[in-house]
């Protein structure tokens, strides 16, 4: 599209249109040459939607825009992401529609970019709109003037060393979801969360949105849900203002490029619903470089249990090869109500309430999950004869025939739960948590247990008839046992 400066028209429309065929590339770029003068840039789009067969994907359409610094991946032209969550957008110095990055509109070749999800057989039929309006801004600022982003601190007062309840993977206005910021907060202070964690699909733009909203009761950090075609991951805690780009495959080999940079802002990589069922979710990019993994993402569903069974094999494969073990953790990635903020909740012993202390707790797996801060729990190993303990990432260091005692602790779970011990040689204690709370202990060694971690669980749909268990209520991270 092209555009000519004209002084004496406020705005100027150009449309272009096009179909993509099924298998057209995962991002399709229309240039936009913007000349000078240009206070806002203004998009929308349409495209068909034809019915498909059974079991064929449809026609869903992503769209965002590239500045003039240019589309190269993990540039700095990005200007804004909106997925398939809106129609249109606008871009100026002064504001910018949520998802988008507001700032002068400087000339030179801005594009638009499609990321056609999933195409039907017949092909994706597109209309993009572009609207350049000249001129100075209507508040009367100079022109380009944008206003300097106030970013949510590092820090809260907290409790000291002490165990705080976060969820770190939630969706506002400013991706696909339809609480505000505000909201958020809200929800969490209700949930009894001490930190929540900003993570929008494939934008920062909600990064500066937040102020005002925190407090020595609640802490917010930045980061991302970098969404590609090949899985989600949560880069949770970067740096405010941190982009982390997502156009690209598991066979590109990009992806350790992407979680260094995460890494490099001060975040951690935490792949997310791993074995979640929808167009783009499962994750294939391998565990290398992940810090942790989401295995437990909203109401516990059967992928799920998928996830923390994968997890299991992983903490077994650990402890055979003297590998290194990711944490689990859960998340709520609550988009809209009825979602609950905190369903689930990732609850870490760290020193303080700080991005850095957090990040400490949950990478050495000093962790457990809950359904919500009602949730009570406590757990660790002792033994060995002169009264060592370890508790949940830690490690008991005593013989291999020395008699330990796994012990929990658990209060406000619901009445007919039940509570057990897995290994890596599996589930080897159940009992049930009667009136919803109880102290439970177990005996064993090192040489017949490598690590025990707990769960407690509602009863299974099915009365067990199938041998699924029933969905989880509160799961912990191992604790070690033995040598190394």
């Amino acid at each position: 599209m092209t555009f000519a400066s004209d002084a004496g028209a406020p705005a100027v429309t150009r449309t272009v249109s096009g179909r993509l065929p099924a298998g057209a590339p995962d991002y399709v770029y229309l240039p936009v040459d913007v000349p000078p003068g240009v206070r806002e840039i203004a998009v929308s789009y349409t495209y068909d939607r034809p019915v498909v067969p059974a079991g064929t994907q449809g026609n869903a359409c992503d769209i965002g825009i590239f500045d003039e610094r240019g589309t190269a991946l993990g540039g700095a032209g990005f200007r804004g992401w909106s997925g398939g969550a809106r129609t249109e957008f606008a871009i100026g110095a002064e504001r910018a529609t949520p998802g988008y990055l507001p700032g002068p509109v400087r000339p030179g070749t801005w594009h638009v970019v499609l990321g056609p999800y999933t195409v039907a057989p017949q092909g994706l039929a597109y209309e993009v709109t572009v609207t350049l309006r000249f001129g100075g801004p209507p508040s009367g600022a100079p022109a380009g003037s944008s206003p300097r982003p106030v970013y949510p601190p590092q820090r809260a007062r907290g409790r000291g060393r002490a165990w705080y309840r976060g969820d770190n993977h939630l969706h506002s206005v400013h991706s696909d979801g339809k609480r505000t910021p505000a909201e958020i907060a809200a929800a969490a202070r209700a949930a009894g969360l001490d930190w929540i964690t900003t993570t929008e699909h494939n934008t920062t733009s909600a990064h500066a949105a937040w102020e005002g909203l925190w407090g020595d009761d609640l802490l917010i950090l930045t980061g991302e849900e970098v969404t590609t075609r090949n899985g989600h991951v949560v880069a949770l805690g970067t740096d405010p203002g941190t982009f982390v780009d997502w156009r690209y495959r598991a066979r590109d080999g990009a992806f350790g490029r992407f979680a260094r940079r995460i890494r490099q802002a001060g975040g951690l990589v935490v792949p997310a619903h791993p074995y979640g069922t929808c167009v783009g979710c499962n994750w294939k990019y391998g565990f290398e470089d992940a810090d942790a993994v989401e295995v437990w993402n909203g109401p516990y569903t059967p992928d799920d249990e998928v996830a923390v069974a994968a997890w299991d094999a992983m903490l077994v494969a650990s402890v055979r090869d003297g590998g290194r073990w990711l944490p689990a953790m859960g998340n709520s990635d609550a988009h809209r109500e009825p979602q609950v903020v905190g369903l689930p909740q990732t609850v870490v012993l760290a020193d303080d309430l700080s991005r850095q202390a957090l990040q400490a707790g949950i990478r050495a797996g000093r962790s457990w999950i809950a359904e919500s801060s009602a949730v009570k729990l406590s757990f660790g190993v002792i033994g060995g004869g002169r009264g060592a303990h370890a508790g949940i990432g830690e490690r008991l260091r005593v013989a291999a025939d020395a008699d330990v005692t796994a012990r929990l602790e658990i209060s406000g779970v619901p009445a007919d739960c039940t509570a057990a011990f897995i290994t890596d040689q599996g589930r080897l204690f159940t009992t049930a948590v009667g009136g919803g709370a109880g102290v439970i202990e177990w005996r064993t060694t090192p040489s017949y247990a490598a690590y025990v971690r707990a769960e407690v669980r509602r009863p299974a749909a099915d009365g067990g008839a199938s041998g699924v268990p029933g969905p989880m209520v509160a799961m912990t991270n191992p604790v070690f046992l033995g040598e190394k």
